[in-house]
């Protein structure tokens, strides 16, 4: 699908710096007392918040600044910015597209020669949308496969990683590493069945994964067992990719419940998966999946796009996919400007010209420096970037500077589609939390991109106020009891939702 903007192309709206405003005296400066009284709760000092709560409109005057050209550690936070950059340059209506190629023949239902499965990218290809993609096939004749079902992973260069480097938690499926083909998030999904007149619980696990055992029950725990710490009572064995193992017991008072894991071997997990799900979705094959590059002249057999850009970051900013901003944010770095047409360019919507290159992180950082300097000038600091999903400990943005961005947003002409992406106080995503007093002033009147990362918490987004003027708010906290000062950052999204004048 073509790209619906040209890439790096400038907004007709002029950016306009933020303006500096004067602290008031104090160690608490213009910090609404609601604020201040729940970052004393916290045992946080004033130091450690940067905040920022400006209007819309670029002539209005700010509502209050404190720290706001700071530096800090935005947690997820930082999807902002790479779900922006992508509504900007590569249109809300993007789609990405898994190609199924062959090399050689189709007779009578028999593929006779391999099936060459080309990702690209696509954030959510997920276990209904494989099937989708192996049904259509077989529609088309692709029954039996005398070959291998080969993965060509090519279009993300980037070096293995371990998933449990960043906070030791290999088996988390936040931390799935960002892939080409990424296939059902790299997860295995377990279900636990209570059978209490056989005294075992039935575990069924999704996706089929092809060479991969899992115990089909464990015993359930003695009546009257608490649910509790459920997981750490199977005691579950992972140390064999082979299988999945349970020595210990189940609670029958759990009732039925999942539990998404992490495939314990990461670079196995698409082949292990589409062998599965082909040979379940009703085809054969006479060879495994295998990784794999497809070969030049290889014939198109059928394409399966993706979901559009808007509902991926959707998913991206309502519930914080870390995975799926990672492949949005390397899809930003196959972008490339150039003078003058040559082969293998994509038309944007605005009549350039982008050629898609293998994606790399050191690539999306410099897109992402280039669209920042060319959309907001040199008068709005860059972020520092990583890996485009907050993350990460190295990545830095100021409060200054993101609400520049959703200033910016809001001017855009696709910016109501990127603001409906965020959630909404107290009604959806992780924001559901939020906004519960009684006579909340920012129950479904605050659409926000939270963030949580060890030693940080963040806000940022949309409020429309009780005076009728919409605002950018923006808050973080850096500091060991971060997690502790959330209520003042949700003090100050409630201070701004009051505003009557």
């Amino acid at each position: 699908m073509s790209l619906t903007r040209s890439l790096f192309a400038l907004l007709a709206t002029a950016v306009v710096a933020l303006p500096a405003c004067a602290q008031l005296p104090g160690e608490y400066g213009a910090l609404p007392p609601t604020v201040v009284a729940a970052l004393k709760r916290a045992q946080v000092p004033p130091s450690a918040l940067s905040a920022l709560v400006v209007s819309v409109d670029s002539r209005a005057e700010e509502r209050l600044r404190f720290r706001a050209s700071v530096p800090v550690n935005p947690a997820s936070v930082m999807k902002l910015v790479t779900t922006y950059a992508a509504i900007d340059l590569l249109g809300a209506d993007y789609t990405w597209n898994t190609r199924f190629y062959t090399d050689g023949t189709i007779d009578h239902g028999v593929l006779r020669g391999n099936l060459y499965v080309r990702g690209d990218g696509d954030p959510k290809f997920v276990l209904e949308r494989i099937q989708s993609a192996f049904f259509a096939l077989q529609d088309k004749g692709v029954r039996v496969v005398l070959g291998d079902i080969v993965l060509d992973h090519s279009a993300f260069e980037i070096a293995a990683t371990d998933p449990g480097a960043f906070d030791g938690e290999s088996l988390r499926p936040y931390n799935a590493t960002p892939d080409a083909l990424l296939v059902n998030f790299k997860s295995v999904v377990l279900t636990f069945q209570p059978d209490g007149a056989n005294g075992v619980a039935r575990v069924i696990s999704e996706p089929p994964m092809a060479g991969l055992a899992i115990d089909a029950t464990v015993p359930l725990a003695r009546v009257g067992t608490g649910c509790g710490d459920w997981r750490s009572g199977l005691q579950a064995r992972f140390d064999d990719a082979n299988s999945i193992r349970f020595e210990g017991r189940y609670p029958q008072s759990c009732g039925e419940l999942k539990w998404p894991v992490a495939y314990q071997d990461p670079g196995r997990y698409a082949a292990r998966a589409m062998e599965g799900l082909w040979r379940t979705s009703g085809g054969a094959i006479t060879g495994h999946a295998r990784p794999g590059l497809t070969p030049p002249g290889a014939t198109l057999l059928h394409e399966a796009a993706s979901l559009p850009l808007s509902d991926i970051i959707t998913d991206v900013n309502q519930w914080s996919n870390n995975v799926m901003a990672q492949q949005v944010y390397l899809t930003l770095g196959r972008l490339v400007p150039t003078p003058a047409p040559q082969p293998g360019m994509t038309q944007g919507a605005a009549g350039g010209l982008i050629p898609m290159r293998p994606a790399r992180f050191e690539r999306s950082r410099e897109v992402i420096e280039n669209w920042w300097k060319r959309t907001f000038g040199i008068r709005s600091a860059m972020p520092v970037m990583d890996n485009g999903s907050g993350l990460s400990r190295d990545e830095r943005i100021s409060p200054e500077a993101l609400a520049n961005l959703l200033r910016h947003a809001s001017r855009h002409p696709q910016g109501e589609r990127f603001a409906s992406s965020l959630s909404v106080a107290g009604v959806n995503g992780t924001a559901a939390r939020m906004a519960r007093a009684p006579g909340s002033a920012a129950r479904g009147n605050a659409q926000l991109k939270t963030g949580t990362l060890r030693d940080v918490t963040g806000i940022a987004g949309y409020v429309n106020a009780a005076n009728g003027a919409r605002y950018v708010v923006v808050g973080f906290v850096n500091h060991p009891n971060a997690p502790a000062a959330r209520p003042a950052l949700e003090a100050l999204v409630e201070w701004t939702a009051a505003q009557q004048d």
